[in-house]
């Protein structure tokens, strides 16, 4: 019966996502359909990316509150970029894209990092002061309005599907799937798979002891939080790209999501265990509960509450477990 219980413990949030896919299926058939599970994964993309990048800053104890307004920020960077180059290939275009996105990612993510290890700024003051400044300017180089008139490639990224046929003209596998995966994989195999990844774990659980060591506890957290901004800022890019436009007002309150589906993904609050492959079976249950309320007309500001209350659960049920441990 132990081995039963730890078991249940370890895949309780599997289980969950199992029962909800279960229950939304059953209530409303549209929901099975091979069109709405492809929808579905679509609209995991830019949660996932993002949740990735803040698992790694989660790990270490901290948190990164930024993740959203850094990715709209590179979203309309990566479009004032596009409109610089109209004519550009499908390839090309989106190797520039990206490029552009992940240096603005990659700075914002710096920024932070240097901040919180060089003038020992608590990580939620320092990611709050990034969040409001990146924000601001995207106001700034926007003007406040949308980045419109981007070539056709762009909307490639964040629109465009594979294998097209009779019955799906437009394409099966949405192309933003695709390279969600690729992503992710890249992030997972970083932080499970290398030494980095293990000096992430060191550092979190315990820095003093990490950095005796002989581990660079502060240049483990300065890398992870450039990766959060790259991360944040590719979810920006896939955003931009599917509406084909950049909105200065994109991305607001994603990080909430993101930090929701990160601690359902059993990523602690304290530091010092998760991984990013169970993270995205957070990710997953925010995108199901969406998705399966969406196709139930339930108002989305119920579906705020029912958020809020599992990662109120999610919390409450972590602490639980560092005190049993404990």
């Amino acid at each position: 019966m132990s081995k039963v219980k730890d078991w249940l413990n370890k895949n309780m949030i599997i289980l969950f996502l199992v029962v909800l896919c279960i229950g939304f299926g059953i209530s409303n058939e549209a929901f099975r359909s091979s069109r709405n599970l492809f929808n579905l994964t679509s609209q995991m993309a830019i949660n996932a990316l993002l949740s990735a990048g803040l698992t790694y800053v989660i790990i270490l104890g901290g948190i990164d509150i930024s993740v959203g307004s850094v990715a709209a920020l590179a979203g309309v960077i990566s479009c004032i970029v596009g409109l610089k180059f109209p004519n550009m290939n499908t390839l090309g275009g989106i190797v520039i894209i990206i490029a552009s996105a992940i240096v603005v990612g990659g700075l914002c993510g710096l920024f932070n990092g240097v901040i919180i290890t060089q003038f020992n700024v608590v990580p939620m003051i320092t990611t709050l002061a990034t969040m409001t400044m990146a924000r601001g300017l995207t106001y700034i180089v926007t003007g406040g309005t949308a980045v419109f008139g981007l070539p056709a490639v762009f909307s490639f990224l964040g629109a465009g599907r594979l294998i097209k046929n009779e019955t799906s003209p437009n394409g099966i596998i949405p192309v933003v799937t695709l390279f969600t995966i690729a992503v992710i994989f890249i992030m997972h195999v970083l932080l499970s798979k290398t030494v980095f990844g293990r000096h992430v774990y060191a550092s979190g659980s315990n820095a003093s002891v990490a950095h005796l060591s002989g581990i660079n506890v502060k240049k483990i957290t300065l890398i992870s939080h450039v990766l959060c901004g790259i991360m944040a800022a590719l979810g920006g890019v896939l955003v931009a790209s599917k509406l084909q436009n950049g909105q200065p007002a994109a991305c607001e309150g994603y990080e909430m999501y993101a930090i929701a589906s990160t601690v359902l993904g059993g990523t602690s609050l304290t530091g010092g265990s998760g991984s990013v492959a169970r993270a995205m079976f957070g990710v997953a249950i925010i995108a199901v509960i969406n998705n399966g309320m969406n196709l139930l007309h339930i108002s989305s500001y119920w579906q705020k509450v029912v958020i809020g209350t599992i990662i109120l659960l999610a919390v409450i049920l972590d602490m639980s477990q560092k005190k049993k441990k404990a």
